[in-house]
């Protein structure tokens, strides 16, 4: 889909299609645990729709784990850093998305964020919700999808408008 422009006093909520692949690319300095799968699919798991995840970690490039000696830690010794769990995938609360067929946005890895495309997919549906300390005013869909129109990839309509009256 073509680019979009930025839309005043609203922020864009992700919500991908049934059978979208995305895929993490570990920061700099890091690299991909050997073995480990770099890609995410959003699937029906239960009659919703939800992300796949297969073991994924970044490691510090320095730190070459196969090569490494083995040392014996002392017990008592506190770790320099405790590593973070993923966190959970976030459901916005848009009542006008089924979420049976779209996957939110996913969760998050330590050192690792997702490789977005320069382009959007036909599918991919944007809500647009206004920002903190704007109201929603009439017409109020606040959504825009990519689809194909008459052989044409297109973004359709964005009905809305974000004010504070002030």
């Amino acid at each position: 889909c073509p680019s979009l422009q930025r839309t005043e006093f609203a922020d864009v909520v992700e919500a991908y299609p049934l059978g979208t692949k995305l895929y993490y690319e570990c920061d700099d300095g890091y690299k991909r645990r050997k073995g480990h799968y770099l890609g995410i699919q959003c699937e029906s798991k239960h009659g919703v729709a939800d992300w796949i995840y297969t073991n994924f970690e970044c490691i510090d490039k320095n730190i070459l784990l196969s090569t490494a000696p083995t040392v014996e830690l002392d017990i008592t010794q506190k770790p320099e850093r405790k590593t973070q769990s993923p966190a959970p995938e976030i459901r916005e609360n848009i009542p006008e998305l089924d979420w049976k067929a779209f996957c939110g946005t996913p969760k998050a890895f330590p050192h690792a964020s997702i490789r977005k495309d320069k382009a959007y997919h036909v599918g991919q549906v944007l809500h647009f919700k206004c920002q903190s300390g704007y109201d929603k005013r009439p017409p109020t869909s606040g959504t825009r999808v990519c689809k194909e129109e008459n052989g044409n990839i297109i973004w359709t309509p964005l009905d809305i408008h974000c004010t504070n009256d002030s």
